[in-house]
């Protein structure tokens, strides 16, 4: 930690500081300089916080040099690392596309879904089975028999599923049913009594940002997952609300880019929830991917128009179908591969 004396900061509220380090086991390096002293905290410092230095008489400012996120940040874990769900790999060369219906519906719905996503070469199948929506009067979800269609759907057809937690005492039954990947909504984004139990399983989790989270924020909710023991975090870029009204939310590319920088872990982006509508998917998608996403999860639907839940933004088969015949040429100019 460093910690700036305001200008003619005397020698006692130097002194001060000084004791204050050495009382929690640091010790000191003091900078002299023509305006102002600068104090470094050498050890551990966790210990200490900015405002144990800020509220004393004499002090300007202080600063952490380490990051309060440790465990999810790249200056301790160089190398990227990858997450593996049964077998496959995010974060590495390879780019991951997860997709499916936003909610599952009925077991046609989910076997026609699996099947055209699987055609089209994505590797895991997303869907709710619980459904957290702004009103209370719109389609919750199948609960529990949502989970049934989701796994034998996947099962089918050789997808791994990526499905929705939204609350601790559903944690459970999602091991019951073995769940391949277990979401982490933007609602839930700082739950952190949910945080804290996921990071106590060995299960894979996508973490969503939430709507108005900053980065450090974000990073900081992995951290309680990762505090817990669970490394095998995938980061979610799904857009933030923003002053614009036009579509849904604003994709925060720069946060993709920001976080490949910040953290060894897999970024993933949500281009669907972001725009909010299916023709600017494909636009998004490309995006995400340009800025370094380790891939993409795309809301698809074998009928859109007759989906339960954000039929707005899902693509039909066929839609998604071009837009994977789409990415498979953008991936190799940049380095990756389908």
């Amino acid at each position: 930690m460093i910690i700036v004396m305001a200008r003619g900061a005397g020698e006692a509220a130097i002194a001060a500081v000084v004791g204050k380090i050495r009382a929690h086991g640091l010790s000191e390096h003091v900078s002299r300089g023509t305006e102002r002293t600068i104090i470094g905290a050498v050890g551990d410092e966790r210990v200490l916080s900015a405002d144990m230095f800020e509220l004393m008489d004499g002090v300007e400012r202080a600063m952490r040099v380490l990051k309060d996120y440790r465990l999810v940040a790249r200056e301790v874990h160089g190398s990227d690392s990858v997450v593996h769900v049964r077998g496959i790999p995010f974060g590495g060369k390879q780019l991951q596309l997860i997709a499916g219906p936003c909610s599952v519906e009925t077991a046609a719905q989910m076997d026609a879904s699996a099947a055209a996503v699987k055609a089209s070469g994505a590797r895991l199948l997303r869907g709710g089975a619980f459904k957290p929506r702004s009103s209370p009067y719109s389609f919750q979800g199948l609960g529990v028999a949502g989970l049934d269609l989701l796994l034998e759907a996947g099962r089918a057809h050789g997808l791994p599923v990526v499905t929705e937690l939204m609350d601790v005492r559903q944690l459970d039954t999602f091991l019951e049913y073995d769940v391949d990947v277990i979401q982490i909504g933007a609602r839930n984004m700082q739950n952190f009594d949910l945080l804290k139990e996921v990071g106590r399983i060995n299960k894979p989790v996508v973490l969503k940002r939430g709507m108005a989270a900053t980065v450090n924020e974000w990073l900081m909710a992995a951290e309680y997952i990762a505090a817990g023991g669970n490394h095998n975090i995938i980061f979610c870029e799904r857009g933030i609300r923003s002053f614009e009204t036009a579509y849904r939310n604003m994709l925060d590319v720069s946060a993709i880019a920001l976080l490949k920088r910040e953290t060894h872990l897999p970024v993933i982006a949500d281009p669907s929830h972001a725009g909010g509508k299916a023709w600017m998917v494909p636009a998004l998608s490309m995006a995400a991917l340009a800025a370094g996403a380790d891939g993409l999860m795309i809301e698809v639907h074998p009928q859109p128009a007759e989906a339960l839940c954000d039929a707005d933004q899902a693509l039909d088969p066929q839609a998604f179908a071009q837009l994977m015949q789409q990415l498979a040429v953008l991936a190799p100019a940049l380095g990756r591969e389908l």
